[in-house]
């Protein structure tokens, strides 16, 4: 029976993998600092086999910082941390498939790396701007006193990770590209194909911004720049008042642009189709244009003559006899025939065209010119102007009567991006989420298109200050905040809806877990160091303050399932058993289960189970569990921890 691992999955071993299915030759093996057998990567006959390709020398184009090593293996180095509920702290826990995480987002990414594996279809970031007052998360723990004091002294005995980016830092910009580089090639594993990224930035770090998402993302899946406008003016400006901001936009693959993004519905201009005939009902209103024109590339196949409603017969640019001039018709005359039948053309007296007419075809607003019924719209604009930085203080007032975070977007800004994308019933990541705007701006979209969008937020319980109002009305650090205004946000909501058929039935509920420590006791993960004799006084593996739901979701975590999927409890000969999604997982933590159990388990054929590595007596328990399974379920994959 295998053991779960109870870490984060490693990523430098899975990409090992995909490169022994493509060249088995160089990958070998090593002992690892554990002295375990590891599988490693030969990289000198990896050169060899790619050698008209591989870069040799010292020189060559790259983008690299001080600390850059590092920060790519910390993408991948695993981590034996876990997330545990807090119903308490949720709302709507039984049916909501929202979430709300408390930790560092490095981490908590980690963990998610499996459960929500090209799951999310949208990811908006508005991480640190690096302005020199910032406060940005350092990702490594192990520093001296002097150290402490001279990043600002905020790594707290709990191990709160940030420190303050000041300029006087000699590692100003290195620092923040080390922060945000693992947290980019993280973020990217969970984005679907169609999958697309959002990330607000000022000019502090734009450039380096794109530089790492270039190589992140590729280059090829730059999408654009757009430019919103936050502001209409700054008196305290230096020269030239600065009044934008940046939102980079990225893909996960090139190939699936048009699935990722809607259309502009109301970029047409109505007031020009002021034109209706009989034909309005299904075509609606019209506008013209001339059907002839020059100067493009002749083809003397569209150079024919038309008959107007007077007999004349007319060429292109009103002439009454063949010419060749340049001028053509748009349409062959195939698709003139058709037309005038089906009322596509029109003809209008001309004083100007040597034939007296001019020959037009109609534009229509519901129907393009093959008579197909369509949508008129046009590509969204990389530029937003119409939505201040204002709003947020004034949705903060709404919904608190005070403003208790002064740097958060408005929720408006973010509801515009997601509308840009098809997402109507898609998950939506926020992994630095604030004050929980995007889940507010989510929430909202929901209730005008009635969509069905998930969104998980990620955030890390910083401590507010003691002076700030937050602190005054109650609030300890931004997670409540976060949590408080996700609460209120759906609320006013439905109020703001009431009399609207269906709002009430939309998700406004969310989940709560928190980043901690291993559900395992420390002595699990060294067993190898430990005496028979100890071993044997020990109980159990399992942390004595961990729940059933505590294990339950560690579990989730490691088998690949997402943290929303409904569960129930019960009680079957004397012990719990729980059941995720009608038998995707069924887990029973009880101590001495009986065999009732585990044959009532095996009945219902799930699709995977876990018991505790204690719930059985000795060795020839398990044995039997297995041959259980073996008669009854043999697809059910069975796992202890």
């Amino acid at each position: 029976m295998d053991k779960m691992r109870m870490e984060s999955v490693d990523l430098t071993q899975k990409n090992i993998e995909k490169i022994y299915e493509l060249f088995p030759s160089v990958v070998t093996e090593k002992r690892g600092e554990d002295g375990k057998i590891k599988k490693a990567i030969n990289f000198e006959l990896l050169r060899q086999l790619l050698s008209s390709e591989a870069i040799e020398g010292d020189e060559a184009y790259e983008f690299t910082w001080v600390g850059k090593k590092e920060a790519v293996a910390e993408a991948g180095r695993p981590i034996r941390k876990t997330l545990r509920p807090s119903k308490e702290e949720s709302k709507n826990w039984d049916l909501t498939e929202n979430l709300y995480i408390e930790g560092d987002n490095l981490e908590v990414l980690k963990l998610l790396q499996e459960s929500y594996l090209g799951k999310v279809k949208m990811i908006y970031i508005d991480p640190p701007y690096n302005t020199g007052k910032d406060f940005v998360y350092k990702d490594s723990f192990n520093q001296s006193k002097g150290d402490y004091e001279q990043n600002l002294g905020v790594i707290d005995e709990e191990g709160n990770r940030l420190f303050q980016n000041t300029e006087t830092n000699g590692r100003f910009h290195s620092d923040w590209c080390s922060m945000i580089y693992p947290r980019m090639v993280l973020s990217r594993n969970l984005l679907k194909d169609d999958g697309v990224i959002f990330i607000s930035i000022d000019d502090n770090e734009v450039d380096n911004m794109i530089k790492i998402c270039d190589e992140v993302f590729g280059e090829s899946n730059f999408v654009t720049n757009l430019i919103w406008q936050k502001k209409t003016g700054a008196s305290d400006a230096k020269g030239i008042a600065t009044i934008t901001e940046y939102i980079l936009v990225y893909s996960k693959s090139e190939s699936q642009i048009k699935k990722i993004f809607t259309k502009n519905r109301e970029s047409y201009d109505l007031n020009r189709y002021k034109y209706e005939d009989e034909l309005k009902e299904k075509r609606g209103p019209y506008y013209i244009d001339n059907l002839d024109r020059g100067g493009l590339q002749y083809s003397d196949s569209l150079n024919y003559g038309i008959e107007c409603p007077d007999g004349t017969i007319t060429y292109p640019n009103g002439r009454t006899e063949y010419k060749n001039e340049g001028w053509i018709w748009k349409w062959s005359k195939d698709k003139v025939e058709w037309a005038r039948k089906t009322g596509f053309i029109e003809f209008r007296r001309s004083n100007t065209k040597e034939s007296g007419w001019s020959v037009c075809y109609k534009n229509y607003l519901q129907v393009d010119n093959e008579d197909n019924a369509i949508e008129r719209s046009a590509p969204h604009k990389n530029i937003i102007t119409d939505v201040l930085n204002a709003n947020a203080a004034k949705a903060m007032k709404d919904i608190f009567s005070i403003n208790l975070f002064n740097y958060s977007k408005p929720f408006e800004l973010i509801k515009r991006l997601i509308s840009y994308v098809n997402c109507e019933d898609e998950i939506i990541l926020d992994f630095f989420s604030g004050s929980a705007t995007t889940a507010h701006a989510v929430m909202k979209l929901n209730a005008e298109d009635y969509g069905n969008r998930k969104f998980i937020m990620v955030q890390l319980p910083e401590v507010v200050d003691e002076k700030s109002e937050a602190n005054k009305a109650g609030f300890n650090n931004i997670c409540e905040i976060g949590k408080e205004r996700i609460r209120r946000a759906g609320e006013k909501i439905i109020d703001e809806n009431k009399g609207a058929g269906g709002v009430g039935d939309l998700d406004f509920g969310f989940r709560v877990f928190k980043l901690d420590d291993s559900n395992m006791k420390d002595v699990y993960y060294s067993a190898d160091q430990m005496t028979q004799d100890l071993l044997e006084q020990l109980e159990s593996n399992i942390k004595e303050n961990r729940t059933d739901l505590d294990l339950l979701y560690g579990s989730l975590l490691e088998w690949g399932l997402p943290l929303s999927l409904p569960y129930s409890s019960e009680a079957i000969g004397g012990a719990t058993i729980h059941v995720v999604n009608d038998g995707d997982l069924i887990a029973c933590f009880d101590s001495a289960i009986s065999e009732e159990v585990v044959q009532e388990i095996a009945n219902r054929r799930p699709l995977r189970v876990v018991f505790r590595d204690d719930s059985f007596e000795n060795t020839p328990a398990k044995i039997n569990v297995e041959e259980i399974f073996k008669l009854l379920a043999p697809n059910t994959r069975v796992k202890v921890i």
